[in-house]
């Protein structure tokens, strides 16, 4: 198992190298760059040219990428070009903001899913079944901002119940009822917004399973229907799940653009879409760099769940 890890580790290096190469070809194709946004009218030639030379933007672009890659693992991704602040620093400050939102949201969407998706599966040809699966393609084409809405208006402004803008309220920052008055909105749009699809691919591999020749088997010693769905059917479908924990990952940095952004939560989502507004592209790299290597992180995360869940994996690759 550990030579397994070790080896998946190994691939993905060069993966993270690539990523971080193809980031600093998109920097070095930007029309603008830190220097370029510092600059006055009243500097001189000789002013910026000594700027450049500090910052390192005078030397080749293979020097200025390792140059780049070292403060990178170091957490430097430079400066925004519209408020100057560090982009580490903002950062460090918005990633937890936004996991504290979207894993709760998740793993209660996923829980959901998976009592929702195995019931739907197991009843795929009843009414109940087909209501969950029409009810999941509703929610999967409702669009996120307009129930967030929803929820506003009503919660919000109609009853009045609820704060519908920031994490906090100024001047209470630490008090936890305060933040949870806050989260109940956001976290709702959340569960909504991940459950529908994950209903219908955990219903999906439930049916999958179902057809199985096990199945027909357990069945044919007398197995009951509960007994066949909780120690074989959802034992067998945990690999699926898994992969989409690992595609999860990615979503803990960027998972809730559209989310962060109605309800001013103070998070990655909302930073990168102000940052696209802004045009301001160091703070647009260094959150696409994170994501592409989360992705690649995902990836492995979720090939070792999956050889943990299913011995016939680890001894077919270890």
């Amino acid at each position: 198992m550990a030579k397994y890890i070790v080896k998946r580790l190994l691939y993905a290096i060069p993966l993270v190298l690539l990523v971080t190469i193809l980031t600093f070809i998109l920097i070095q194709l930007a029309p603008y760059d830190a220097v370029d946004s510092s600059v006055t009218p009243n500097m001189s030639a000789e002013t910026i040219a000594m700027i450049r030379q500090q910052k390192g933007l005078d030397q080749p672009a293979i020097v200025q990428y390792f140059y780049w890659l070292k403060n990178i693992f170091h957490w430097d991704f430079g400066y925004s070009l519209v408020g100057h602040q560090s982009i580490g620093e903002s950062l460090l400050q918005k990633i937890p903001n936004t996991i504290v939102l979207v894993l709760p949201s998740y793993v209660t969407a996923l829980i959901l899913a998976c009592i929702l998706g195995i019931f739907a599966g197991d009843r795929s040809d009843k009414f109940s079944g087909k209501l969950i699966e029409k009810l999941a393609g509703i929610g999967i084409a409702t669009p996120t901002f307009w129930l967030a809405m929803l929820l506003i208006y009503f919660f919000g402004y109609h009853l009045n119940l609820l704060p519908i803008i920031g994490m906090r309220t100024i001047g209470v920052e630490n008090d936890l009822l305060d933040f949870l008055k806050h989260f109940i909105l956001p976290y709702i749009t959340l569960v909504f917004a991940f459950t529908p699809e994950l209903i219908r691919y955990i219903r999906s591999a439930t049916m999958r399973q179902l057809e199985a020749e096990y199945v027909l088997v357990q069945r044919a010693f007398g197995a009951s229907k509960k007994e066949i769905l909780i120690k074989h059917v959802f034992k067998n479908i945990m690999t699926p799940i898994a992969i989409q924990i690992g595609i999860f990952f990615p979503t803990m940095i960027t998972g809730a653009i559209i989310t962060e952004s109605i309800y001013s939560w103070p998070g990655v989502g909302n930073f990168f879409l102000t940052a696209a507004k802004a045009l301001d592209y160091p703070i647009i790299m260094a959150i696409v760099l994170l994501s592409s290597v989360m992705v690649i992180i995902g990836n492995l995360v979720a090939d070792v769940l999956v050889i943990l869940i299913d011995p016939r994996i680890r001894g077919g690759r270890l």
